[in-house]
């Protein structure tokens, strides 16, 4: 996904949006689900007028003022299989606005008399419910699908097909719709949205190394600290705050003719830094973090790459909360290695 341009505020992502600005236009799912979420970089505010219209942050709103910012900044790749939910189900109507934007689409006649009239049926003409659960209006949602953003061309994006469903408020969604938001989903979304530093190490020697001399490697303590997303559904009074904490960094030296230190080539987070800057007088010693060179990278250079493991946890409201994938980012610098040059008389 494009790097985004990280405000110190609230950025909403959600297709109730364009839903609620726009009742009166068409969009894709027509009351099956299938939603889309609008731009990621929309920043929208709004709350409930209490008598249960939903205004712009009746979906998911995500607080990224915590998050990592900058030009080299990525999202974190799951250790394992694991991947946050292409879609989910939220609150998006109240019954005035889901009539504003069912009722157009039944009027254009574009989905068939038959497919319409099961729809009328369903939500105005009690089976089961009655002219949009207007008598309920204050008391709870009408509930649809979102695609998570960034995966809207992921399979799983298709995955969400239930049709709109009313939950009162203080209810439970039904128990056969696992996608409904929850704290534990809403860590998960925004786990979906964490972006920590690139990880271009600072290398000693900096520009050019030689064959056979330990070259320290250490990354900037000051940018290299925990991150966090919470991801809130304001609607419910819900929320879950996704945090990644550096944990290690890998160094791959971009060839087997190389050592690294430690020969594991993890170098562990210690002290609130990863690796020990090079200092004067420090010639002589085993660096903590680095690699030697054993051969000459001729007229060209190794791509010495940098990956850096955070571990990853969330808290949310009702005391919920754990340990969620570790993820990675790396990134790759290329390193001169040439050969020592001596001198004969």
């Amino acid at each position: 996904m494009p790097a985004m341009k990280f405000r110190n505020s609230a950025i909403v992502i959600l297709a109730a949006v364009a839903l609620l600005v726009c009742p009166n236009q068409a969009f894709a799912g027509y009351g099956h689900g299938g939603s889309t979420n609008s731009d990621p970089n929309t920043n929208t505010s709004g709350n409930s007028d209490g008598k249960g219209d939903i205004s712009a942050t009746a979906g998911v709103v995500y607080d990224l003022s915590k998050n990592g910012s900058g030009a080299s900044t990525g999202a974190v790749t799951p250790t394992s299989t694991w991947t946050p939910p292409a879609c989910y189900y939220a609150p998006k109507y109240s019954p005035d606005a889901l009539e504003a934007y069912l009722t157009p689409i039944w009027a254009a006649d574009s989905t068939g008399y038959e497919w319409d009239a099961t729809q009328r049926d369903r939500y105005v003409n009690g089976k089961p419910y009655t002219d949009f659960n207007k008598d309920k209006a204050g008391k709870g949602y009408w509930w649809d699908s979102y695609v998570t953003p960034g995966r809207e061309g992921d399979p799983g994006a298709l995955d969400c097909t239930k049709p709109i469903f009313w939950v009162d408020t203080g209810d439970k969604p039904p128990a056969d719709i696992p996608q409904a938001v929850t704290p534990e989903i809403l860590s998960q979304l925004a786990y979906n949205q964490i972006r920590v530093p690139g990880t271009k190490v600072t290398l000693a020697p900096a520009d050019k190394t030689k064959v056979n001399l330990p070259t320290w490697a250490w990354l900037d303590a000051a940018e290299f600290k925990p991150v966090s997303v919470t991801a809130s559904v304001p609607a419910l009074g819900i929320s879950a705050t996704t945090t990644a904490t550096p944990h290690s960094l890998k160094i791959d030296p971009g060839t087997s003719d190389a050592v690294t230190y430690p020969a594991s080539g993890v170098c562990e987070f210690r002290n609130g830094s990863i690796g020990e800057a090079y200092a004067k007088g420090k010639a002589g010693e085993t660096p903590p973090c680095g690699v030697k060179y054993l051969r000459s990278s001729g007229t060209g250079s190794y791509p010495l790459k940098a990956t850096i493991t955070w571990n990853i946890s969330w808290k949310g409201t009702g005391a919920t909360g754990g340990p969620l994938d570790d993820g990675t980012f790396g990134a790759t610098q290329d390193v001169i290695v040439q050969e020592i040059q001596s001198v004969n008389r």
